[in-house]
């Protein structure tokens, strides 16, 4: 037996049947007005189109059992799907529709058959054939639905990456026109946010496993992701989930009024630009003083090189060795046994090193405001040491 079995029955039922016809459309019509989404008048388009739909299948019905074969007919049914996706309704209330009109016509069919001689073998072939036929048209208008579906989500899609360039663009936007960009884009403006900008890697895929509700955008080469509510619990580690399980490398901005967007954003891009060649994510808040540092560059380097300055004279193994016991000196707070433990020398040593920066930066290393700028005038200057 086909899946098509209406295509074997004897054509001269579709003479017994179609005497029938107008009394099982009305029929049918009035039985879908007891599905509850659509209890309600036939009228403008949704009544054309129910009135169009059984009309339509019940004459191809028969058409096809005439011909004995397959016959060109109207795309009613999968466009029936796609409006129901558009007026908002669900895809099961038209497939119980479906239902219904198919038990509808199999009443008023076998009444008609039985009422022609038709014979029980028949029947059951007819009743089949029906149901059969009323699958094939639903799984017509289930792939409208999730045509219309997918066509939304797309729109959806770049409406959110409109959103996205809109938020983080230089010159911020009027607040009510951002608010009605993300009302247009179904992503509700959270109190707070957290942008990521994600490299390396498969970023589109880390983008796509970041928090539910998170959208991102391509901005050159980064990809741009908004967190909502950052902080909530569980969100920062999945974040970071998503961007080492992808491969790539990202920035976590810091948390912020949805107005402030564009700074997180900032933030996030120069809190990647610490990231190493491993995958990971490096949050702005944790790494705030190098930002801060990073922010002027030129400024932080001329703060080394006047702060450091005593060290400038020196050649450059005593260079070397001096700043390596002055930060060793500055982390330990002046405990001379930790500071030769770190370095791997004799305390002695220690000591004297000790002596020799003593002479260098004189009541410097007593004051506690001159200890905080040499800590950051060697954290400006960097692991390569003091500059010269």
């Amino acid at each position: 037996m086909s899946d098509q079995p209406w295509h074997d029955l004897n054509p001269v039922i579709a003479g017994a049947l179609r005497p029938a016809l107008g009394d099982v459309a009305r029929e049918i019509i009035d039985a879908v007005a007891t599905v509850p989404a659509y209890a309600r008048p036939l009228e403008g388009p949704f009544g054309e189109g129910v009135r169009a739909g059984v009309t339509e299948a019940l004459r191809h019905f028969l058409a096809e059992i005439e011909a004995g074969g397959p016959v060109k007919r109207l795309d009613v049914y999968s466009a029936l799907g796609r409006g129901e996706m558009r007026a908002g309704r669900s895809l099961e209330s038209l497939l119980s529709a479906y239902r219904v009109g198919a038990r509808v016509a199999w009443r008023r069919f076998a009444a008609a058959g039985v009422a022609a001689g038709l014979e029980p073998a028949t029947l059951y072939l007819l009743a089949q054939s029906i149901f059969a036929y009323i699958d094939g048209l639903s799984a017509e208008s289930a792939d409208g639905y999730a045509e219309a579906q997918s066509i939304a989500a797309g729109e959806a899609q770049l409406r959110r990456r409109r959103l996205v360039r809109m938020l983080v663009r230089d010159l911020p936007a009027d607040p009510d026109v951002v608010q009605a960009a993300a009302a247009d884009a179904g992503w509700p403006l959270p109190r707070t946010l957290a942008a990521v900008a994600i490299t390396g890697g498969r970023p589109q895929v880390a983008a796509a496993h970041l928090p539910a509700g998170t959208i991102s955008e391509s901005i050159g080469e980064l990809i741009c992701a908004l967190v909502a509510d950052p902080d909530a619990p569980g969100r920062r580690a999945a974040v970071e989930r998503a961007v080492v399980d992808a491969g790539a490398r990202a920035g976590l901005g810091t948390t912020v009024d949805w107005t402030q967007a564009r700074i997180s954003f900032a933030r996030a891009q120069a809190a990647m630009e610490l990231a190493g060649p491993e995958p990971g994510l490096i949050a702005a808040r944790e790494r705030a003083g190098e930002l801060l540092l990073r922010g002027d560059p030129g400024l932080a380097a001329e703060l080394a090189a006047d702060r450091l300055a005593p060290l400038a004279e020196l050649s450059p193994g005593p260079r070397r060795r001096l700043d390596a016991t002055l930060r060793a000196w500055l982390a330990e707070q002046g405990r001379l046994g930790q500071v030769a433990e770190r370095l791997g020398i004799h305390p002695q040593t220690a000591r004297y090193r000790l002596g020799r920066l003593r002479e260098l930066f004189g009541d410097q290393l007593d004051d506690p405001d001159s200890r905080f700028w040499l800590e950051v005038a060697l954290r400006a200057a960097g692991p390569g040491g003091a500059p010269e």
